[in-house]
C-alpha cells in the first residue's frame, strides 16, 4: 500500500500523498492512532473542524490471508473524548488494500448546508454533492448505490443517527451480501456526520492488488495459518457452530451475565436467547447458521437470522447485542432482539451503547423491563426521528443516567460496559477500566482466559490474582491483530496453537520482503497503546478516569462477587 488519500472538507479538495517512511510498517489501528495522535489536537471538540476521521486497512488486508479483512476507523471520540479506533468487517478493508491505499484522512468542515459523498477508486478520491440519499436509512443507501454505481461497489455509510450527530452513531460497512457491518463504538458516525459526508463509495476495478514478494513462501504460510485457525476448538468448532452467542450460557453459568441493568449475574430466561436456541431457530427458518463478516473468513461466526416466515431480519447477530437487550433489558425474545438489531443497523447506531442505554432508561421508569414492543417503538419513532427522548437515549448510556438521575450507570469514560459483569469476570473489568477508549470488551478479551482457558489455563475470574497482567498482555496482543487487519478471534489459535504466530510472521515477511520478528510485533502493540494514552493525557484524562462505577462494589448474586481492586492495583496496569 503506497498512498495516502486526504480530503479537506473545508476547501472540498483532495490530494494523494506518498506514505511517510515512519508509517511504512503501520496498518489498521496502529496507523489510525498514530495519525490521530500526530494530526489532531487532543483538546479539540470532536465534532469541530480540528478533528479528523481516518480509515485504514490492516497490513495483510487485500491479501489471501484468512480473516484479514478488518477495517479500522479512527478519530477523537465524541462519546468518550478519548482517542478512538473502531474495527469492522465487510468489504472495505480488502478493497482499500487492493487499491494500494494505506489510509484515507478526512479533515475540516464544509461551509453551508450541503451534504456530500466521497468516491474512492484507482485514481484516488473525489468529492460530490449528495441530495438523493440524505435522511435515508443505511439499507436504502446500499440498495440505491448498487443501482447507481454497480452491485460490486463498496460502501461506508451513516444513517439518520449520524446525520443528527448522536454520540452513539456508527459507520456502517457493506458486506458481501449487501448487508451491514459496523464501526460501532465511540460515535464515529457523528464525526462523519459533522463533516457532512453521507457515504463513501469504493470501486476497486483495475486495482493493482497486492503481489507478495515471495509468493511461494506466502502461500505456504497462509495455509499453515488457516490450518491453525481451524484446529483450535474455539475458532474451528464453537464459534462456527453457535456464533458469539455461545457465550450466553457460558457467562450465565459463571454468574457474570448482566441482568436487569447489572443488578444480577444470572438470567432465568437465558436458554431462550442462547446460541444453541439461536442456531436451532435459524436452521428451522432456512437462515444461515454460519456466515462470514468479511471475504476470506474461515471462522464464520456470523449468521443470517430470518423471521417466522423465512424473511431476512438481521445478520451478524452478536452476543453483546443479544445479552444487553435479552438479559440486561429482560426482553428474553430472540425475534424482538433481532428486530431491534435491524432497526439499529438501519438508523446507524451502536447496538451495544444503545441497548445498555435502554437498560438504564428502564431503571429510570421510561419503560418497563421486558417491554420489547416499547424498545422497538423507541428505536423507530424516538431515536430514528430525533425526538427529545430519542436524542437522550441516542447520545448514550451516560447521557441517559444524567438526564434521569440514575446512579446505576454502567460506563467507563462515558462508554457503556458491554455484556460481561466485571465483578464476576475480573479480567475484563481491568480491560474496561484501563482501555484507552472507554469500556470495550474487544480491547483485551480476558473472558477467553477467565472462562474458557485460552492461553494456557484459566485465570480464576472471581479472584484478582493475575488479572492486571492478563489484561495488559491481551490489550497489547489486540493492537497487533487490529493493526494487521485480523479478526479478534485469531487471538485464540495465536495463544494456543504453536504454529500460528510463526505462520503469521512468515506471511508478513514473505508479502513485503521484510525480516520482522514477533518481538517487533509486540513492540508495535506497546508503542500504540502508549501513543493512545499520551493523547488521552493531553486531552485532560488522568488515572482517576481508569475506574469502574461505584455500584460495582455492591455484591453480585449468585457469587456475591464485588469489584475489589484498589486504585494502586489498577494503576499498575501501565507499568510497562
Amino acid at each position: 500500500m503506497n498512498k495516502i488519500l486526504r480530503v479537506d472538507m473545508t476547501s472540498l479538495s483532495t490530494t494523494t500523498e506518498p506514505v511517510p517512511k515512519e508509517w511504512a510498517c503501520l496498518g489498521g489501528r496502529a496507523l489510525t492512532s498514530t495519525i490521530v495522535a500526530k494530526e489532531v489536537k487532543p483538546t479539540c471538540h470532536p465534532l469541530g473542524a480540528d478533528n479528523k476521521l481516518v480509515f485504514a486497512p490492516g497490513l495483510l488486508s487485500g491479501t489471501t490471508a484468512a480473516n484479514s479483512g478488518r477495517f479500522s476507523a479512527g478519530a477523537k471520540s465524541p462519546l468518550t473524548g478519548t482517542i478512538k479506533e473502531s474495527n469492522a468487517g465487510g468489504l472495505a478493508a480488502q478493497m482499500f488494500g487492493r487499491l494500494g491505499i494505506k489510509a484515507l484522512i478526512i479533515e475540516g468542515l464544509p461551509a453551508g448546508d450541503n451534504w456530500y459523498s466521497l468516491h474512492v477508486n484507482k485514481d484516488g478520491v473525489s468529492v460530490a454533492v449528495e441530495t438523493e440519499l440524505i435522511g435515508q436509512g443505511n439499507f436504502a443507501v446500499v440498495e440505491a448505490l448498487e443501482k447507481r454505481l454497480g452491485k460490486k461497489t463498496g460502501v461506508l455509510t451513516i444513517g439518520p443517527a449520524g446525520e443528527m450527530k448522536l454520540l452513539a452513531a456508527n459507520i456502517s460497512v457493506k458486506d458481501s451480501d449487501s448487508k451491514l457491518r459496523s464501526h460501532g463504538r465511540g460515535g464515529l458516525g457523528a464525526v462523519m456526520g459533522s463533516k457532512r459526508i453521507k457515504f463513501i463509495s469504493i470501486d476497486d476495478r483495475d486495482a493493482p492488488g497486492i503481489k507478495p514478494v515471495d509468493k511461494e513462501t506466502f502461500t505456504a504460510a497462509a495455509r499453515a495459518f488457516a490450518k491453525a485457525i481451524l484446529e483450535h476448538p474455539g475458532t474451528g468448532q464453537g464459534l462456527p457452530t453457535f456464533g458469539t452467542a455461545e457465550m450466553v450460557n457460558i457467562v450465565n453459568e459463571a454468574g457474570g451475565l448482566p441482568t436487569r441493568n447489572f443488578t444480577y449475574g444470572r438470567y432465568e430466561g437465558h436458554e431462550k436467547i442462547s446460541g444453541e436456541t439461536m442456531r436451532e431457530t435459524i436452521i428451522e427458518r432456512g437462515g444461515k447458521p454460519r456466515h462470514g463478516c468479511q471475504p476470506g473468513c474461515i471462522i464464520q461466526c456470523s449468521q443470517v437470522y430470518n423471521d417466522k416466515n423465512g424473511t431476512y431480519v438481521t445478520s451478524g447477530f452478536e452476543y453483546e447485542t443479544i445479552e444487553t437487550l435479552g438479559a440486561n433489558a429482560c426482553l428474553g425474545d430472540l425475534d424482538q432482539i433481532a428486530a431491534a438489531d435491524y432497526i439499529m443497523d438501519d438508523i446507524g447506531i451502536d447496538s451495544i451503547e444503545t441497548s445498555v442505554a435502554i437498560g438504564v432508561a428502564m431503571e429510570a421508569g421510561v419503560l418497563p423491563f421486558g417491554d420489547g414492543e416499547g424498545v422497538l417503538r423507541i428505536l423507530r419513532e424516538e431515536i430514528g426521528r430525533g425526538t427529545p427522548l430519542g436524542r437522550i437515549i441516542g447520545n448514550g448510556t451516560g447521557n441517559v443516567g444524567k438526564a434521569y438521575g440514575v446512579t446505576r450507570v454502567p460506563v467507563v469514560k462515558n462508554q457503556a460496559i458491554p455484556a460481561y459483569d466485571p465483578r464476576a469476570i475480573k479480567g475484563i473489568g481491568i480491560t474496561y477500566a484501563t482501555s484507552t477508549m472507554g469500556a470495550d470488551h474487544t480491547m483485551g478479551y480476558a473472558v477467553a482466559t477467565n472462562l474458557m482457558g485460552v492461553g494456557g489455563g484459566i485465570v480464576d475470574p472471581l479472584k484478582k490474582d493475575g488479572q492486571v497482567e492478563l489484561s495488559r498482555h491481551l490489550q497489547i496482543a489486540t493492537v497487533m491483530l487490529d493493526s494487521l487487519g485480523l479478526c479478534l478471534f485469531i487471538g485464540f489459535p495465536a495463544a494456543d496453537i504453536p504454529t500460528c504466530v510463526p505462520a503469521l510472521m512468515d506471511m508478513l515477511n514473505a508479502c513485503f520482503g521484510l525480516k520482522l520478528t514477533p518481538d517487533w510485533l509486540g513492540e508495535l502493540g506497546v508503542t500504540t497503546l502508549k501513543t493512545e494514552r499520551a493523547f488521552n493525557l493531553a486531552a485532560g484524562f488522568t488515572n482517576k478516569d481508569d475506574r469502574l462505577p461505584d455500584f460495582f462494589r455492591e455484591p453480585l448474586a449468585p457469587h456475591n462477587a464485588v469489584w475489589d481492586f484498589t486504585d494502586e492495583e489498577i494503576d499498575a496496569f501501565w507499568n510497562f
